[in-house]
């Protein structure tokens, strides 16, 4: 991994009137790294996770991804990064339900200038490597939850991104379907060199990143 961070916050806060739910976090992510955050349900994972995706702006502080300072770009800059760089996986999976599998993978393609061809290959190609190749015509109502979950790492990965946000991908899975997904993630992580933060609170799972992050009442631990 390079000796440069790819993702960067620093000093990231974030309140909502008086309650202060993010409080002078710092933290960094290598290329290619697999970083799982962990700690109790309102200890503001998930906050923090929108905050270093760029989905939420930080009450103060500076986010940095790929040398660029999210905290400094325009709503309209901040889509074209995280369209071109950043993959999200999110617990309830957020399938479009008159989609098939494949068309639900190649959706953050259609923005771009592709040929519909090769978004239908590329879609094809990441859904086939998760074994997801005999349902690639299948509406998500026809999927179990570990194969829509599947559809959903697809669609993360479909744009060849720096960097993956995964909001409890597992949540809403049973044990040996969670394991599989990690298997996935890893695989993939090994593969494609794709950094991953994942927000979990299975400890177990945890244990297969390359570094676990600690949060309490908004703070990073120890």
């Amino acid at each position: 991994m390079s000796d440069s961070p790819l993702l960067t916050g620093e000093h990231v806060s974030k309140s909502y009137g008086a309650l202060e739910v993010v409080k002078n976090v710092s933290i960094e992510v290598a290329p290619a790294e697999f970083v799982c955050l962990v700690g109790k349900s309102g200890s503001g994972k998930t906050t923090l996770l929108a905050l270093l995706s760029g989905m939420e702006q930080p009450t103060s502080g500076r986010v940095t991804l790929d040398d660029t300072d999210l905290t400094g770009s325009s709503e309209n800059d901040l889509a074209l990064i995280r369209r071109e760089k950043v993959g999200f996986i999110f617990q309830s999976f957020h399938l479009i339900p008159t989609l098939s599998a494949w068309e639900n993978v190649a959706l953050p393609l259609f923005p771009l200038k592709m040929a519909h061809q090769e978004r239908r290959s590329r879609a094809v190609a990441l859904l086939t490597r998760m074994d997801m190749g005999r349902r690639l015509e299948h509406l998500p109502a026809a999927l179990s939850g570990g194969e829509k979950q599947r559809v959903a790492i697809a669609r993360a990965l479909v744009n060849r991104p720096r960097i993956v946000f995964a909001d409890e991908p597992t949540g809403n899975l049973d044990s040996t379907t969670g394991a599989d997904i990690m298997d996935i993630l890893k695989g993939l992580q090994d593969e494609a060199g794709v950094a991953m933060l994942m927000v979990t609170h299975d400890h177990e799972l945890a244990g297969r990143a390359d570094r676990i992050v600690r949060m309490q009442d908004g703070e990073l631990g120890a």
